[in-house]
């Protein structure tokens, strides 16, 4: 079976699993006070040219998700998010397990506008029972998105103004970061991103590490006792070497940014594979997932040979399908797909 399901269906990278045997054997302090994770710190630091800023690492998007997003919510906040936001949709309810509300606003593609935000926390302050309300307290959005659409720099700069304007943090979901910045399309750098974010995360688990994701306090706004909340909520890792090993090696030697730059040439020739055999597209991503419309009895027949995810019924006779590329994502995969 050829399996473009997801961008984790492969381990680690060869480098990172290397890197594991490599130092299997150091007697190292625990719960990220290693050496390797001060390097990695550092190395994100530089790349997101803040060296102000605050890293921490953590074992998964969820957890990085519910914890940052708990941590720095008042107990009366919630957090704002599009209707097709990750945390709206696929979290389980691991956000409002913690006690805070999502707070949905539509959005566009899987984005949200400046205009829409600044009118829905207006509404709030101008309903007169806004006291027996849930308060706007965080704007969460995600680069890319789930429909793997991007923010422009100017996009995410409104987003920043209005967020500051009500000082409010706003809150950049990085998950497939990587496949967002080495899109041909994305005018956004890590650095921008930095500069326009209070807090945002670096994805590890879908870009080449086996797990973790860095999460990048930008503006010393990092909660008091953090990684005490963090163990707290049972997502503290005690061998915190296997993530600073990994960060370390992903921000060598720009690692991080080449492979993710394979998965969008990979992801741009699946695309024009689809558009040759006439397939037609839920809409056009720029980045790893491809979004395409399958008539059910394709669909059932396609999935005999090939792996890829369901997404969302499109009506009664079709429903929409994504395709996704990774860093291992290979040439031979293409052209097997091809041929089917």
């Amino acid at each position: 079976m050829i399996s473009f399901e997801n961008d984790y269906i492969a381990g680690a990278h060869p480098l990172i699993l290397q890197r594991f045997v490599e130092t299997n054997m150091e007697s190292l302090t625990g719960y990220g006070a290693d050496g390797y994770c001060e390097s990695a710190k550092e190395k994100i630091k530089k790349a997101c040219e803040c060296q102000d800023a605050q890293v921490e690492f953590l074992v998964g998007g969820t957890q990085t998700n519910a914890i940052v997003i708990s941590t720095m919510l008042h107990d009366y906040e919630g957090v704002i998010a599009a209707s097709t936001g990750h945390i709206s949709t696929h979290e389980a309810g691991a956000i409002e397990f913690t006690g805070h509300e999502v707070l949905e606003i539509p959005g566009e593609n899987g984005k949200i506008g400046a205009d829409s935000l600044k009118v829905f926390i207006d509404n709030f302050y101008a309903d007169a029972n806004h006291e027996h309300m849930v308060f706007p307290g965080m704007v969460y959005v995600s680069h890319p998105t789930e429909y793997g659409t991007l923010y422009t720099k100017n996009e995410l700069k409104k987003i920043s103004e209005v967020c500051h304007s009500y000082d409010i943090p706003l809150y950049l979901d990085g998950a497939r970061l990587g496949y967002g910045l080495m899109s041909r399309e994305s005018d956004l750098t890590l650095p921008d991103i930095a500069q326009l974010c209070d807090v945002f995360y670096i994805g590890g688990t879908k870009v080449g590490a086996l797990c973790g994701e860095a999460v990048v306090f930008t503006k010393n706004n990092k909660p008091k006792y953090f990684m005490t909340s963090v163990k707290k909520r049972g997502a503290l890792l005690a061998k915190g070497r296997l993530l600073g090993i990994q960060f370390d090696t992903l921000f060598t030697d720009n690692l991080y940014f080449e492979i993710s730059r394979h998965a969008i040439e990979m992801a741009e020739k699946l695309k024009n594979l689809f558009h040759e055999k006439g397939f037609h597209f839920y809409l056009e991503s720029p980045t790893n997932q491809q979004f395409i419309i399958l008539e059910n009895t394709q669909m059932e027949k396609l999935k005999e040979k090939v792996r890829f995810s369901f997404w969302e019924k499109y009506d009664e006779n079709h429903t929409v399908v994504r395709f996704a590329t990774s860093w291992s994502t290979t040439e031979e995969d293409i052209n097997m797909l091809n041929q089917l």
